[in-house]
């Protein structure tokens, strides 16, 4: 028992944290500023008088000298402050995000342009400043649909109008950008679309990497029972909401919760605490109506009381500020907890203070959270509109609200008010036959996403264009004019592919648009051996559920690789299909077709023994052999985001993932001065298995590998692997990644021709032989020295 905690903030939120870390044998004592009389009842809690005014000086002297383990801040404000950095330069670790992590709730304008850019499912919104009033009009006007108005800043859970009608949104832009309504926190105003269904909060613990979210609680904002009246901080809460199904909350994961964390990291401001993110249920999926970088009041009274005896929770917090939160459980007990609040008379609005409070004899299983009160001398009083948080876990919610509502009856003081139907909702479904009505988006297939997707990805398909497509996608197929082109008396030549088990490092790494030039390489160098520039490309992208951020990195990278090859990316197709894939897995194929002049068709009947073989460097291992480099991979017990072991200046992921060379245009001019008599492009089966396709019957070759030196790569796979060098030659492209025929009168000028198009390096590395099958030679070289 050694763990010193220190909770700043003075509400039910915070008096609940109290209670639950009290519970852990590891916690010798907690501290909470200021606190509150009923976080001072427990033997391990003391208050602390003591200024929580930015920079925090006299809280962090007090939290060094006191040898404090964790500071866990409750209301928003210091975070968004900075409270995190105050006590990290003092090297007390914090619950809670860095003030760069906070911007999600001190900005609504910053986090739905987050949002926006991971395709993380929300009402479509536009933000404005306070000095663009009639764009902001403009915008209510034409938009379309119903609105709500946000303040973007920190304005107490108040900042948030929801007009009836266009008239009172254009009312209440001018009470925020010009009367000020909401002070300074409406500086920037987000206008949204009005959402419908019902709304649950969904509250997850953090460490950047890994997110573990509690029940969904549902709370109850207005102040009148059926939902009506003013919003308020919240009049009681329960948990779990029956509504949020396990097929909603493995939504809210995947789409999300996932996302927002993975996203927050990326972008160089990992999410550490708990974040909380309030959802709307919508028709087409659970969409996020706002993130907040805390614990929710009044769902932290219910949830902690929902929290299993065996979760010690100054462990999970420990956790997540060390970033180890995979290495602790965090159970909940089966049943409902319901938190009802009692607040003063006038509250929303202006309330009396000092009212003296009398508390019965509650039922043993409620526990009453102080929000609002103090002392005055000997006497407990009201001191803010919430006053008290009346909570109860039991295995029913029939029972918990039975217990809770006997409790506020044990519970008085003058102008007491509390809402009588916490829990209606449930209580009103639960009472109703569920509907046999469904939708697409129920079945986990999002027609929306799909949209989106097509117009995000838009502007790469266009920077395709070339003679013959208009590169205009959305129809239902792809036109390409041939006649366009140029070509006398063409052939077409198609070919399809994918890019094998490499995509499984993309996902795991979460690095995506290198995949989809590998997706087109693939194809393109495919019909490039047969002579055939590539005219058009179309690819297919199936999922279980569509990411469109991940989508569309790997639609951005596919049309580089049509812009590299000099083909239009005309069509694709996109499936989403649940329960087809893993969460989070893709898998991708391609399809190209070019043309080639019948009289320049490869390869030619020429080739002959003595015939020289080039060999263009690769840049990589492309897009083969990944099963084998995951295994290799998986011996060193190397991760991913490890540094590379050939190459410090990448991570191991990046290196790998280096996108197959494309050698269109490199080789292409050669191939139209005749130069080339064949090529085999090195794939799956490295040089054993692909160079004899290109061959007449009864002829071979032999490779001289000490004609250029192997790739760091390669060795290090042959290394670590144990791989003999002829099973790297029958695997591997082991740095050759298009080897071409060449008849020796014409060696010098393809040479030539072929280093001064581009910047892959030209090998003479074998020839041609009357003896089926590929000899390699001088593998010895390849060994370690």
């Amino acid at each position: 028992m050694s763990t010193q905690i220190l909770i700043l903030g003075s509400g039910g939120r915070e008096h609940a944290l109290a209670w639950k870390l009290a519970q852990s044998s590891s916690v010798k004592h907690i501290f909470v500023c200021p606190g509150n009389p009923g976080s001072a009842k427990n033997q391990k809690t003391s208050n602390l008088n003591l200024p929580l005014i930015h920079p925090y000086k006299d809280i962090v002297e007090f939290a060094v000298n006191n040898k404090i383990n964790i500071v866990v801040p409750g209301p928003e404000d210091p975070l968004v402050l900075g409270v995190e950095k105050c006590f990290r330069d003092v090297g007390i670790p914090v619950f809670g995000p860095t003030q760069l992590a906070a911007r999600m709730e001190g900005s609504k304008a910053f986090s739905k342009a987050f949002m926006h850019r991971h395709a993380i499912p929300t009402a479509k919104f536009r933000s404005f400043s306070s000095s663009q009033l009639q764009d902001a009009t403009n915008y209510v006007q034409t938009c379309g649909h119903p609105v709500v108005l946000k303040a973007s800043g920190l304005a107490g859970g108040k900042g948030v109008l929801i007009p009836s009608s266009t008239n009172e949104a254009l009312q209440g832009l001018r009470s925020i950008m010009v009367d000020n309504a909401f002070g300074s926190a409406g500086d920037e105003i987000v206008i949204e679309e009005l959402l419908e269904g019902p709304e649950i909060s969904v509250l997850a613990f953090s460490d950047g990497y890994t997110i573990v979210p509690l029940p969904a609680a549902q709370d109850h904002k207005r102040i009148g029972e059926g939902d009506t009246g003013l919003n308020t901080g919240g009049m009681g809460a329960y948990a779990p909401a029956p509504v949020a199904t396990p097929a909603i909350m493995d939504r809210i994961m995947t789409e999300s919760l996932r996302p927002t964390i993975d996203g927050m990291r990326k972008e160089g401001f990992p999410f550490v605490g708990l974040l909380f993110t309030g959802f709307m249920l919508t028709a087409d999926g659970p969409k996020v109506l706002e993130y907040n970088v805390r614990f929710g009041d009044p769902e932290t009274e219910a949830l902690m009381m929902l929290l299993s005896d065996d979760v010690d929770l100054a462990a999970v917090l420990i956790a997540c500020a060390e970033h180890h939160l995979d290495s602790v459980q965090i159970n909940t007990r089966s049943g409902f907890s319901v938190s009802v609040i009692l607040v003063s008379g006038g509250y929303p609005e202006s309330y009396a203070k000092g009212k003296p409070i009398q508390v019965g004899e509650v039922p043993s299983d409620v526990v009453v959270f102080h929000c609002g009160t103090s002392m005055s001398g000997n006497d407990l009083v009201t001191s803010g509109g919430r006053v008290m948080a009346v909570t109860c876990s039991a295995p029913t919610l029939e029972q918990a609200l039975a217990q809770v509502y006997a409790a506020v009856d044990k519970i008085s003081f003058e102008g007491k008010f509390y809402r009588r139907d916490i829990a209606h909702r449930a209580l009103t479904a639960s009472s109703q036959a569920p509907s046999n009505s469904l939708t697409y988006a129920q079945a986990g297939v999002s027609v929306d996403a799909g949209n989106t997707l097509v117009e995000t990805i838009k502007p790469y398909v266009r920077a395709t264009k070339r003679s013959g497509a208009d590169v205009e996608i959305g129809g239902f197929g792809g036109i390409f004019d041939l006649k366009a082109t140029g070509y006398k008396d063409p052939v077409l030549v198609s070919g399809t592919d994918g890019v094998g088990t490499k995509l499984r490092i993309a996902v795991d790494a979460g690095i995506h648009h290198m995949v989809g030039i590998d997706l087109v390489a693939m194809s393109v160098n495919d019909l490039l051996v047969q002579g055939a520039e590539p005219l058009y490309f179309l690819d297919y992208y199936g999922c279980s559920k569509l990411n469109v951020a991940t989508a569309a990195d790997v639609v951005k990278g596919i049309a580089q690789g049509c812009q590299q090859a000099g083909c239009a990316l005309i069509g694709g197709e996109t499936a989403e299909m649940p329960g087809m894939y893993q969460d989070g897995d893709y898998d991708l194929a391609g399809f190209a077709v070019g043309a080639v002049e019948r009289s320049s068709i490869l390869p030619r009947a020429d080739i002959m023994p003595g015939d020289v073989l080039l060999g263009i460097a690769s840049s990589g291992i492309h897009s083969n052999g990944f099963s084998l480099v995951r295994k290799v991979i998986e011996m060193t017990g190397l991760s991913y985001s490890s540094a590379c072991p050939w190459d410090d200046q990448k991570t191991l992921a990046l290196s790998l993932l280096e996108p197959t060379r494309i050698y269109v245009k490199q080789v292409l001019p050669a191939v139209h001065q005749g130069f080339l008599k064949g090529m085999s492009h090195i794939t799956g089966g490295g040089f054993i298995e692909n160079i004899p396709r290109v061959l007449p019957k009864g002829m071979g070759a032999f490779i001289d590998a000490s004609t250029w030196q192997l790739p760091p790569v390669f060795r290090f796979l042959m290394q670590r692997g144990g791989i003999a060098p002829l099973e790297m030659a029958r695997t591997f492209n082991n740095g050759i990644g298009l080897v071409l025929i060449v008849g020796r009168e014409d060696v010098d000028r393809a040479v030539q021709l072929l280093r001064g198009a581009a910047d892959a390096v030209v090998y003479r590395i074998g020839e041609v032989t009357d003896k089926s099958g590929v000899e390699m030679r001088n593998l010895e070289c390849w060994s370690p020295q």
